[in-house]
């Protein structure tokens, strides 16, 4: 199994169907956000995961094939601070892919200048606490009613990973270097 990290091109949408695909845990996610197509996952693609100064994100692939998603977004170089997401098509949960790919990501942003990354997760999603613990971010308290997904609002735990903080116990994945001429057709 060849698993990797690299940035997401169009040609990932059949992959984001896929994934999306009557996975509740994973449309509430997306927001209700139609990924039903590949028309709807291109533009998905085109919109929110290409790379920019702001967002970064990577496709987690197996055998070349995207399964999930790894991202930091409102990068602030200033303060150097980002927020980290990530996500895993339901096949590939459970097997420490998620942990790989946020401390892969994480040790990324900090060659990169960034000092503090931070991420949330619902309190009733333990296997998320456990990617976020696992790849070195640290509990940092509960935002109560952070989140909604549909007409129900949810608690989040918060956690925070700093440059200063000991490197976690995690085989890192290989990556495909983020190039400004990167470019998502």
């Amino acid at each position: 199994m060849i698993v990797e990290l690299r940035p997401w091109t169009t040609e990932d949408a059949a992959a984001l169907c896929t994934a999306n695909g009557g996975d509740q845990d994973l449309q509430a996610q997306f927001g209700g956000v139609d990924l039903g197509s590949l028309g709807s996952s291109q533009k998905y693609i085109n919109e929110y995961l290409v790379m920019s100064e702001t967002r970064r994100n990577w496709a987690i692939c197996v055998d070349y094939v995207a399964i999930g998603n790894v991202g930091l977004s409102g990068v602030e170089r200033r303060h150097g601070t980002a927020w980290a997401s990530y996500w895993l098509a339901s096949p590939y949960r459970g097997r420490g892919l998620a942990a790989r790919a946020l401390a892969t990501v994480a040790s990324v942003a900090f060659q990169e200048g960034l000092f503090r990354l931070e991420l949330g997760h619902r309190v009733n999603n333990p296997a998320s606490c456990n990617v976020a613990t696992r790849a070195g971010f640290v509990p940092e308290g509960i935002e109560r009613k952070k989140l909604r997904y549909g007409s129900q609002r949810f608690d989040v735990e918060t956690h925070a990973r700093l440059l200063t903080d000991p490197a976690p116990d995690v085989a890192p994945l290989p990556i495909q270097a983020y190039k400004a001429t990167t470019v998502v057709e």
